[in-house]
């Protein structure tokens, strides 16, 4: 009867902390599940940034509009008016 009882406490111990152990593949499994969200993460990323370079490739007003939202160039001619909102002075 004790020689069953010690199997089977051996046989829980390499179930609950041993090699391939259950406590390994529940963590295993939570590594993967934020590798996937990761990995959504970055496929959303590339496509936009693929976007954005195919409407680059294919013509000058997705230039025109990057270089007047992030330089604030004008075109010759145009005049330049800045609004300032009263709530951002504060």
């Amino acid at each position: 009867m004790a020689a069953l009882i010690v199997l089977l406490v051996l046989l829980q111990y390499r179930l609950w902390f041993g090699d391939g152990s259950l406590l390994e593949v529940w963590q295993l499994q939570n590594q993967i599940e934020e590798q996937r969200a990761e990995n959504d993460k970055l496929r959303e990323r590339n496509a936009a940034l693929e976007a954005e370079v195919k409407d680059l490739k294919q013509g000058l007003e997705a230039i025109e509009e990057r270089a007047r939202s992030e330089l604030g160039l004008i075109k010759k001619g145009e005049t330049f008016y800045q609004v300032i909102d009263e709530d951002d002075k504060q």
